[in-house]
């Protein structure tokens, strides 16, 4: 006799309203690693979660719906991974919590790859939801506040400092991009503590 999970017995009607919508979000970013944007739907996401193909809908209207979920999802914790990296620092030198929290912007990506190119996705033209808006500019205000401490100035009241910002997150991402990629072809960056060495010789030179 076959046996089954608690969890692969659960109908629609055995999940708590926010139970389901937590399941859906997470058989949703597997969805997404497995299949991409482009071969994305919500009658997958259902399937993998043993519910009707409406409760997706319920929940989230449409596929761009939940992936709109999904992004705002994960902006919350990229600012977590982010700000985790920092209180791993004991000094409280901005400089560097600036290179801490570059670190936690690589933990994040690296943890969740289909996530971080979802977030930034340049073929996503829908209409952003507010709360994914809000999640996005709390983590770009977070790198804003990291530049105003580390230049005495705040980057929305001074060009150079803001400068600074879009030279820090252009490095940033574009070494974190390449990372996940495995385009940067050193082998020196696969163990963790050689890749952040490395990530952060790099910031250092954008940072001056």
């Amino acid at each position: 006799m076959a046996h089954y999970s608690h969890s692969m017995l659960k109908t629609k009607d055995s999940y708590h309203h926010g139970d389901l919508r937590a399941a859906l979000i997470k058989a949703g970013e597997a969805e997404l690693a497995e299949s991409g944007v482009k071969g994305f739907s919500l009658r997958a996401v259902a399937k993998r979660v043993g519910v009707s193909h409406s409760a997706p809908a319920h929940h989230f209207g449409d596929a761009n719906g939940l992936l709109d979920a999904l992004a705002t999802e994960g902006f919350r914790r990229f600012l977590a991974a982010m700000e985790a990296r920092q209180k791993t620092v004991i000094s409280g030198d901005p400089r560097q919590q600036v290179l801490a929290s570059g670190l936690g912007y690589l933990d994040f990506a690296v943890s969740s790859p289909a996530l971080f190119r979802l977030m930034f996705a340049a073929e996503r033209k829908q209409v952003k939801s507010a709360d994914l808006t809000a999640a996005a500019q709390a983590s770009f205000l977070h790198l804003a506040e990291g530049v105003a401490r580390l230049r005495g100035v705040s980057p929305f009241e001074n060009a150079p400092a803001m400068t600074d910002v879009m030279a820090i997150w252009s490095m940033v991402h574009g070494f974190t991009e390449l990372f996940i990629s495995g385009q940067l072809g050193y082998d020196d960056c696969k163990p963790p503590a050689d890749r952040d060495a490395f990530l952060v010789e790099v910031l250092n030179r954008a940072i001056g």
